[in-house]
């Protein structure tokens, strides 16, 4: 083949080669975003999924309440109850018509509750802009970086990703992320009870509910609209609150859709705010409560902290990615948003990972000490990736998680455990 013929060929393969690696950078980019919207949908639906059963649940009691008592009432009026028999009216049917549904008392609500303004450490500033409700809120400041999370707790330490990368560039297959790979999309699946809805007992209470408790309805009405709060726990407390006056009616949503001035919207907002605060709050104590047991086989017990991080970092990455729209629709609603920042709770779960770091380094430190360690099992190298992960993620180390790095580095690096 002459000289020219294979300058062309291979002139050819390079640029469809150089095609395909584009495309493919492309088709990786645009996977990464997909499995980051998935992630993000998943934790969507699985706090829709808990509210739908906690809903459906509180609706099947109080069926069952409204039909214990309505027997009770045909249970003292049986001259009425033998008259509808003998004109060949089932019992049922004139339970669905029965007075005693649609002559339904009033509710008298309770008060929501109210934030301690006098006795909590709130300024005075804080004090005016909750009774003020009406006032614009102000613009937000810009989000602290990621340098600022916990500055006076824990600082850089270099040794962590020199280590980290000495090591690896020992072992070929240290490349592989420690994060494991995504799980397959959860199908979408709708809750039908349209079984509940036909039932005619079921339509006679909403009916009767819509007549007989629109001033119940109407304050609640009023409590949403005014509620502003400065503190994320009185959101969650008044939502609460909220939930168990609702609980009362016999269907929340087939009430309430008879009034249009419900503001549902910030209704929904103000659920979702305590729901996702409540989520991240009992995740972080979970983290800084762990303790490793060192009963439990080694395999076991690093699952067990990996997971505990996998979650950790999927929570706060999402809160992140989705934290300059969130705190906008909260801004517009009067809830608060600052706990979202890296000074708040974020910050919060952030360092919380470092309980995390020292249990398992702690825990291979041990393993490499009892010299049962062999080459396949790569200890220091596992120590050492989730060290230098966490490093990464709480943007440094604290004084204790130095010292439990420290002790590993020296057991590792001894002569006499060659396990990386």
């Amino acid at each position: 083949m002459p000289p020219e013929d294979e300058d062309s060929e291979i002139g050819l393969l390079r640029r469809e080669l150089e095609t395909s690696m584009a495309r493919n950078a492309s088709l990786e980019k645009e996977n990464g975003e997909l499995r980051q919207e998935v992630a993000r949908l998943r934790a969507q639906i699985s706090t829709l999924k808990a509210h739908n059963n906690e809903r459906k649940s509180i609706l099947w009691k109080k069926l069952q309440n409204s039909m214990d008592s309505n027997y009770t009432i045909e249970a003292t009026q049986q001259k009425p109850a033998l008259f509808a028999n003998v004109s060949g009216q089932s019992p049922r049917q004139d339970f669905s018509d029965s007075a005693a549904i649609k002559e339904r008392p009033t509710r008298v609500p309770n008060p929501p509750p109210r934030p301690p303004i006098l006795t909590s450490p709130v300024s005075l500033k804080d004090v005016r802009e909750y009774k003020v409700s009406s006032a614009p809120a102000p613009p937000p400041p810009p989000l602290p970086s990621k340098s600022l999370v916990g500055s006076k707790a824990v600082r850089r330490v270099p040794e962590v990703m020199e280590l980290y990368r000495s090591l690896t560039r020992k072992d070929a297959h240290t490349e592989n992320k420690a994060n494991p790979a995504g799980l397959p999309a959860v199908a979408l699946t709708r809750n039908m009870i349209g079984e509940i809805e036909n039932r005619s007992t079921y339509i006679s209470a909403v009916k009767s509910e819509v007549e007989t408790q629109a001033e119940f309805i109407n304050f609640l009405i009023r409590e949403v609209e005014s509620a502003a709060h400065i503190r994320i726990s009185d959101v969650e407390a008044f939502v609460k609150w909220l939930d168990e006056q609702l609980s009362l009616l016999v269907d929340e949503r087939a009430v309430l859709k008879h009034f249009p001035q419900w503001p549902e919207r910030k209704a929904d907002t103000l659920r979702e705010a305590a729901c996702n605060y409540r989520d991240l709050r009992n995740l972080k104590f979970e983290v800084s409560s762990f303790e490793d047991n060192q009963k439990e086989p080694l395999s076991q017990a690093q699952r067990k902290m990996q997971e505990l991080q996998d979650r950790l970092e999927r929570s706060v990455n999402n809160t992140e990615r989705t934290r300059d729209s969130t705190s906008k629709r909260y801004r517009d609603f009067q809830i608060p948003w600052e706990w979202m920042l890296d000074t708040g709770l974020i910050g919060e779960m952030k360092l919380s990972s470092l309980r995390l770091a020292k249990e398992y380094m702690r825990r291979i430190t041990k393993e490499l000490q009892s010299n049962e360690c062999s080459k396949e099992e790569n200890l220091m190298l596992q120590g050492v990736r989730f060290a230098y992960r966490v490093h990464q993620f709480a943007g440094g180390f604290d004084a204790e998680t130095i010292q439990a790095f420290e002790e590993l580095k020296k057991v590792g690096l001894s002569p006499t455990h060659k396990c990386y």
